[in-house]
């Protein structure tokens, strides 16, 4: 386990973590003050190396503000109202090489790794508060690690070049939850809402999508 260092007090820390920083690559403002960068690593690598397509490339540089692992930490329960959590989606790396640096690697069994990462950004958000999570299908498809979570995403969109990007979000409970208020709508009123809107067809579509058995969403 990294060992972490002491963190500020708790009326001290902004209200976003981002718990596994590395570059901060997706960073409009990498310096940004209502955030918390936090990495179990600090690194340094030159990717200028005078060759065809490295020439002019920025090095890697991964300066947290925290050294912390995102498995166990140093924070209280319900303290950000946002997480956003990056982890590496890699394991079939070298520990020295380009993609090691840029993005960190998976080490072990990595679906107890982000099984306890999920559950750590969990347990700092406060209640209500929103996760954002990123994971890219290189190796490991999204339905194996959603499948890591008990908690339910609530939407969610892909990106890259091949669609392998995905960006889901998510919002913590409250520990009460509030006691939903059915409406009025007659039989035959859902019925066309359901024929107009896809509601069954839209939850079966997800499921498929993600791979992943969420239960009965009616």
């Amino acid at each position: 386990m990294t060992a972490c260092e002491p963190i500020p007090q708790v009326k001290d820390l902004p209200p976003v973590l981002d718990p596994c920083c590395g570059s901060r690559m997706f960073w409009f403002d990498h310096k940004d003050k209502r955030a918390l960068f936090c990495d179990k690593r600090r690194a340094y690598r030159i990717t200028d190396v005078g060759t065809p397509g490295t020439i002019g490339r920025k090095p890697v540089i991964v300066e947290p503000d925290q050294i912390s692992d995102f498995t166990a930490m140093p924070f209280p329960s319900n303290t950000f109202a946002l997480v956003v959590f990056d982890p590496p989606h890699l394991a079939s790396l070298g520990s020295s090489g380009h993609y090691a640096a840029k993005y960190g690697k998976l080490i072990g069994d990595w679906r107890d790794e982000l099984r306890a990462g999920f559950a750590e950004c969990f347990r700092v958000l406060r209640p209500e508060g929103v996760l954002i999570f990123k994971w890219c299908e290189y190796e490991v498809p999204v339905s194996q690690v959603l499948a890591l979570t008990p908690e339910r995403p609530l939407f969610g969109q892909r990106c890259g070049k091949q669609a392998k990007t995905h960006w889901i979000v998510f919002m913590k409970p409250t520990s009460q939850p509030t006691p939903s208020i059915p409406l009025p709508v007659r039989a035959d009123d859902r019925e066309r809402v359901d024929e107009k809107y896809g509601w069954r067809r839209g939850y079966s579509d997800l499921d498929r999508a993600f791979g992943v058995d969420w239960g009965n969403s009616e």
